[in-house]
């Protein structure tokens, strides 16, 4: 073998081969394409594999080289040959090890001596993008302010968003993550400075469907060590297909659910109104769903994925909301220390979703109704009209009638925004609905927490369709999380509820008539003890005697 030449292969944190040049193929007798699978195992020799572990491990680890260490390789008929081993950590354009480039020159038995360190010559030039974009894992990026600058070429495929689609969101806009509102490993990154690898979580895809995903996490450093973003890398894992459940495909639309009359002519509906430009009001009570019809009504309009842009009107005050949705110039008022775009311009010709519009103060109204009505606006100390081609769409879980008439909202601008209204129906006059959402929670929460949870009780699902659901699917999906995380088997139990009053501060009313306070307390045990009497006693300190009595007396037996 010849031993003036040096062999040359990259490989990912995830040992699957990135790029190899023809003399390593020679030595190694092997020509794999790139991303293919290459343990240490398949070209170290066994007694050199824990030396190699080291060297690979220290590269990545510490982000520097690690020259000129005895290996002995192994080719692909079993002949093994002792090497000068040195290895390259492969850095992102962000500065975080994303591989190692291992190059090896064969000791001459005759000619020990050892010769220069070798160049990198042999490999081919791939730009860092290049590189990232050939991994078979989803890459991304983020800055310190949670906006996404990095997407490479299999995110897109295993998401469905296009990379210039993605680039500036934040990123729980794209994912939608199970991860997002507790547990996020980004925020930990920032906050502890800490990686973390082969993690569990859910993501959405384009399409709005739910799929599991395993993956590794880590902070993206300066030279100096100042974190100034973080990367994650992730792959999907296999649905199961034991818990598909086709049957509710007929009553999916646009990731919506419902087979009511009400649900149905409202689906009916939207294809017509994201084919027009009119403005539009949604209007129903909180968690009943209208960002999903805003998202619906702009996913028809834009089949090419323009931007959404969502600004729920109660969540900041006036003075942060004014610049929040018109941006403002530098110096415009204390701490505008550089220009920033509002979200009616971050829309670009997208949809720009306006939550909670009963919230507005009157100020903003009028504001509000010169942009609908001029189709410009000037940032926040600023004088320069810009000229707005978003569609607005608004919604309110308030009665703008009422508020009309204490003087709360204006009446041009209500009629201005309800060019076109839609009512999403409250969750208690969709019963017939209940069923397949509890199947698509089903499905949902199997994933998130690898269970195989088949149905729910029967008992359950007769309270479900009794209760009165004042948070609607919000509080029926809260529900069904908090069953999940008590469930052990494939069947949800009674036992297995929260306390409805610990979601919404009121207890569950009887099926059609008021109950007194003892039937209350008799239903709540019995219900508690999931029927059994003996226990329900316990639960009321009362003997199983005085129990009868009383479910006797409340009509209950």
């Amino acid at each position: 073998m010849r031993s003036d030449k040096t062999g040359i292969i990259a490989l990912s944190s995830e040992f699957s081969v990135m790029g190899i040049n023809r003399q390593a193929c020679r030595m190694l007798e092997i020509a794999p394409a790139p991303g293919t699978d290459c343990p240490l195992e398949k070209i170290v020799d066994t007694k050199s594999l824990a030396a190699a572990g080291r060297l690979f491990a220290d590269a990545i680890e510490k982000k520097a080289p690690v020259k000129d260490a005895v290996i002995c390789l192994v080719n692909a008929s079993g002949r093994p040959f002792h090497c000068h081993v040195s290895a390259l950590p492969l850095m992102s354009k962000h500065q975080s090890a994303i591989g190692v480039i291992l190059s090896f020159k064969a000791i001459d038995v005759q000619n020990r001596a050892e010769t220069s360190p070798p160049s990198l010559t042999y490999l081919p030039r791939l730009g860092y993008q290049g590189v990232v974009d050939s991994l078979p894992e989803g890459v991304f990026s983020i800055d310190r302010e949670w906006r996404v600058n990095g997407f490479n070429k299999t995110a897109e495929t295993l998401t469905g968003h296009a990379r210039d689609d993605i680039i500036g969101k934040y990123c729980w806009q794209v994912f939608q993550s199970g991860s997002c509102q507790h547990n996020c490993p980004l925020a930990d990154i920032f906050k502890n400075g800490r990686s973390w690898e082969n993690q569990e979580t859910t993501i959405r895809t384009h399409t709005g469907s739910v799929r599991k995903i395993r993956f590794n996490a880590g902070p993206l450093k300066t030279a100096d060590g100042r974190v100034v973003g973080a990367v994650e890398s992730f792959r999907l894992l296999p649905m199961k297909k034991e818990n598909k459940r086709p049957s509710l495909d007929a009553f999916t639309f646009q990731g919506m659910i419902g087979k009511n009359a009400a649900m149905t002519s409202l689906f009916a509906m939207l294809r017509d109104v994201a084919a027009s430009q009119a403005d539009v009001l949604i209007t129903g009570e909180s968690g009943t769903g209208k960002e999903l019809v805003a998202r619906a009504i702009h996913t028809l309009s834009h089949p090419d994925a323009k931007t959404f842009v969502a600004v729920n009107c109660s969540a900041l005050p006036e003075t942060l909301l004014e610049s929040e949705l018109f941006g403002h110039e530098k110096g415009a008022f204390t701490g505008a220390d550089q220009m920033k775009q509002g979200r009616f311009e971050l829309a670009g010709n997208g949809t720009l979703f306006l939550d909670e519009i009963g919230e507005l103060k009157p100020a903003l109204q009028v504001k509000l109704l010169r942009v609908l009505e001029q189709k410009e606006f000037e940032r926040v100390g600023g004088s320069s009209p810009i000229t707005l081609f978003a569609r607005v769409i608004a919604a309110t879980n308030q009665d703008l009638d009422k508020a009309m008439a204490c003087g709360r909202f204006r009446e041009d601008l209500y009629y201005r925004l309800r060019t076109i209204p839609l009512r999403v129906p409250p969750l208690r006059e969709r019963i017939e609905d209940i069923p397949l959402l509890v199947d698509h929670f089903i499905n949902t929460f199997n994933l998130k927490y690898d269970k195989n949870v088949r149905l729910v009780d029967p008992k359950v699902m007769d309270f479900f369709k009794t209760y009165h659901w004042p948070g609607n699917i919000r509080e029926l999906e809260r529900c069904m999380e908090h069953a999940f995380v008590f469930v052990r088997g494939p069947i949800i139990f009674p036992r297995y509820l929260p306390e409805m009053e610990d979601f919404t501060g009121q207890k569950p009313p009887g099926p059609g008539k008021k109950i007194n306070p003892d039937q209350e307390n008799l239903l709540w045990a019995l219900e508690k003890a999931d029927g059994n009497r003996a226990q329900a006693a316990k639960l009321l300190t009362i003997s199983r005697t005085s129990l009868w009595r009383k479910m006797k007396g409340a009509g209950l037996i």
